[in-house]
């Protein structure tokens, strides 16, 4: 398949990359700072500012399915990180329907998953305190899924991870959920981003969302 994967050289878009890459779809991999990403067979490198909506569109038409990983960057903080994802998300959006490609796959976050109490993750006192420095930018990728179940066309899919995500190893054993966060037979609510990287890769080749949130643990 053809792949436009925004944010391909960051924590979770490079695992994204690797996996499309070592499956042999064709990726062109849309950053901010092209040297920081390999030349490799099957990859296209280009530079794009993602508020740049017209351009974006441009360069995502003729793709089988976009895959968007976007973070505005380490370097923002405090509340403007909450803006910029907002702002990034929107022109995102709007950059895929304009271009005509319809499968639109959002790389997502736990925040917006419910608890035991069916209250959202980032909201209940289960939310780890030491994620409160973190939090404009865990709003940021939640507002993506807002943003999302507004759209009647779009076939979009949004695939939150569980409450940790770090890198390991490519299991290929994990678990997919709907809307309550997994936990494993210890209690812990983890995925490797490696297997994210392979749920996600999976959910591309062979469909079984449309336009809602699942998600992924052990």
């Amino acid at each position: 398949m053809k792949i436009a994967l925004i944010g391909a050289s960051g924590f979770v878009g490079s695992k994204i990359l690797a996996e499309a890459l070592q499956r042999g779809h064709q990726v062109t991999a849309i950053v901010r700072n092209p040297e920081k990403i390999q030349p490799q067979e099957n990859l296209t490198v280009k530079k794009i500012d993602v508020l740049q909506t017209d351009e974006l569109a441009r360069l995502l038409a003729g793709n089988d399915a976009v895959i968007s990983s976007f973070n505005p960057g380490r370097g923002v903080a405090g509340a403007e990180v909450y803006d910029k994802f907002v702002q990034g998300h929107k022109s995102i959006i709007a950059a895929v329907k304009k271009s005509g490609v319809k499968r639109f796959l959002g790389v997502g976050g736990a925040a917006s998953l419910k608890t035991a109490e069916d209250i959202e993750f980032l909201d209940s006192p289960t939310f780890p305190k030491e994620y409160e420095p973190y939090k404009p930018g865990i709003r940021g990728t939640r507002e993506l899924y807002y943003l999302l179940k507004q759209e009647p066309t779009l076939d979009w899919i949004f695939l939150a991870p569980s409450s940790q995500i770090t890198p390991g190893e490519r299991t290929g054993k994990f678990r997919l959920g709907k809307d309550h966060l997994l936990f494993d037979e210890k209690g812990a609510s983890k995925i490797s981003l490696e297997d994210y990287a392979m749920a996600m890769i999976d959910e591309l080749e062979h469909p079984q969302h449309h336009r809602e949130r699942f998600t992924v643990g052990y």
